[in-house]
């Protein structure tokens, strides 16, 4: 079954703004650093204290987020700091929609060409043809 959350990018600032908004909407908080997962290998180790994944649960809201680590290639700047996270339970559930989504996204803001395996599972993130931002997360694949 596929799930669908915004998901926040902030540039340094993720647990100041994931804790206010805890704060604001109760519930329970999930923040883990960038150097706490066998992701850290694949960055700088001046982003080894960013959130690589920070989750709010409170009732029917969630939200999820990260710090920015797309720079230099991408900077935030308004607009680009908010997509749709796209959760599936197995990989060709997520592969089908991921497809489908890309069609006609344009190559220059597709992160990865298709879902790409990470130590967490798989990972894939493009803009479609429309402007929307898609992060997407599911299973190794099969």
């Amino acid at each position: 079954m596929l799930s669908c959350t915004p998901f926040l990018l902030f540039d340094g600032n993720c647990t100041e703004a994931m804790t206010f908004y805890q704060q604001c909407l109760g519930g329970e908080l999930t923040l883990i650093k960038l150097g706490d997962t066998p992701m850290k290998e694949q960055f700088p180790i001046e982003k080894h204290n960013r959130i690589i994944n920070a989750h709010l649960k409170s009732g029917a809201i969630e939200l999820s987020a990260t710090d920015w680590m797309a720079s230099p290639i991408l900077e935030p700047k308004q607009g680009n700091t908010i997509s749709l996270y796209l959760v599936g339970d197995t990989y060709r559930e997520l592969k089908t929609v991921f497809d489908k989504l890309a069609e006609g996204a344009d190559p220059d803001k597709r992160t990865f060409q298709d879902l790409h395996p990470v130590p967490f599972g798989s990972y894939g993130q493009f803009t479609d043809k429309y402007g929307v931002s898609w992060i997407f997360k599911g299973e190794k694949p099969e």
